[in-house]
């Protein structure tokens, strides 16, 4: 079941889209006051996706063994559904039915068939017990699942409660820390557009702190668009930052094959460069806007795509080129784990700050250890609150984009 957020590109609709967030809270196992607060820039968040132990046969199991769990400070899960307005289990046997044997298992026991809780929040519970200090939240939403959000807005204390009760569960409310939500995107088109309004926004995010309180997690996936008049300026997002713990831009998918013929552009350059396709779709444009709005450094994190995107029927190295389409990919055209990428289309060039190759009549644009070493000399320069990632499968085996982070 591979249900990406980046699954369902519509070229009509952007070229700035995402991965979401969702987290959720226990207020019944809140841990002891005493316990310092991760401080401002530290923050390491990864995405897990539910459906990533489907094909990609990453299982939670994974995020140990390659050294992430030892660097993250937080996961988010991604995603649940927001249907009817409210907050839904997205694939309930991944999430909690499927029987993980011993040799997939954090803890290296199988699970029996009457134990009350399996599948990846059985699997979270244990790598959370070898890592006391990590936290989870559930993300909700996403780019397929966003259109939901709408009826959501029309009743955002309802919805807040759906929420809660989903996330704090009792028999899994020791999961999760949090909620995050990915709404692509507020008052604007994403896979379908959203009419509901400026403030929509800031009200259901409002209502989702009052309701989970301040012991738990409340932050949000929100638009790069740095255009003027774009994405960013179609919601409060200003108003809102008052009610999360911080925001993760999606720094990202800024370019792609959804525009087939190119040009070729990567789709995660940190600064501006001669020929950029579109003013403002490059990183640091992005968080200046938003360090605009008044939203504080702090509760902004730096975006990192830890996968590729490219095309085919390309001549031309450097960026600018013409082409024909997506490249192949694993899962999806145009689209390739830095795993794969990194030995299969082995960077050729730089620019803007990240990273791009050309192989045979191929054009891909990713992230390496040497590029997100710059990204986080600019984090700490701009004095961002840390740095969050889609999503941990696409890092080898050994966590080489992790540990760059670090």
């Amino acid at each position: 079941m591979h249900f990406s957020v980046r699954s369902l590109i519509s070229a009509a609709c952007c070229a700035v889209l995402g991965a979401g967030l969702l987290a959720g809270a226990s207020t019944a196992t809140a841990e002891p006051a005493a316990k310092p607060a991760v401080q401002a820039g530290s923050k390491v968040v990864g995405y897990f996706t539910e459906w990533g132990t489907y094909d990609r046969k990453y299982y939670v199991k994974n995020i140990e063994t390659s050294g992430s769990a030892a660097k993250l400070t937080h996961i988010n899960y991604a995603f649940g559904n927001v249907t009817g307005g409210k907050c839904a289990m997205g694939d309930s046997y991944a999430a909690t039915e499927r029987t993980y044997t011993a040799a997939e298992s954090v803890d290296g026991v199988a699970d029996t068939w009457d134990q009350p809780l399996r599948g990846n929040f059985n699997q979270l519970r244990e790598l959370k017990k070898k890592h006391p200090g990590l936290k989870v939240v559930w993300s909700f939403g996403g780019w397929t699942w966003s259109s939901g959000f709408g009826e959501a807005a029309k009743n955002p204390a309802a919805f807040a409660q759906s929420c809660y009760d989903l996330v704090e569960n009792s028999k899994w409310a020791d999961v999760f820390d949090g909620i995050d939500i990915d709404w692509e995107y507020p008052n604007a088109c994403g896979n379908t557009c959203d009419t509901s309004g400026r403030a929509a926004f800031k009200n259901l995010m409002s209502a989702l702190r009052a309701k989970f309180g301040s012991g738990n997690l409340v932050t949000a996936a929100i638009t790069a668009d740095a255009t003027a008049g774009g994405k960013i300026d179609a919601a409060d997002y200003a108003g809102a930052a008052q009610y999360v713990n911080w925001y993760n831009p999606m720094t990202y998918d800024y370019f792609g094959a959804w525009a087939a013929t190119g040009p070729t552009a990567p789709h995660s350059a940190l600064n501006s460069y001669s020929g950029i396709p579109q003013a403002g779709y490059y990183t640091s444009a992005t968080i200046a806007k938003l360090k605009g709005l008044g939203i504080p450094a702090s509760k902004l994190l730096l975006g990192l795509g830890f996968y590729g995107r490219g095309w085919t029927g390309v001549t031309q190295s450097a960026p600018g080129g013409t082409a024909s389409g997506p490249a192949a990919g694993t899962y999806e055209a145009g689209f390739e784990d830095y795993k794969v990428l990194k030995s299969k289309c082995p960077a050729t060039g730089t620019v803007g700050g990240t990273a791009y190759a050309k192989c045979g009549n191929n054009w891909w644009s990713y992230d390496t250890p040497s590029t997100i070493a710059t990204k986080m000399a600019y984090k700490n320069q701009q004095g961002l609150g840390g740095t969050f990632f889609w999503e941990l499968s696409g890092d080898t085996s050994g966590g080489e984009l992790i540990k760059a982070i670090n």
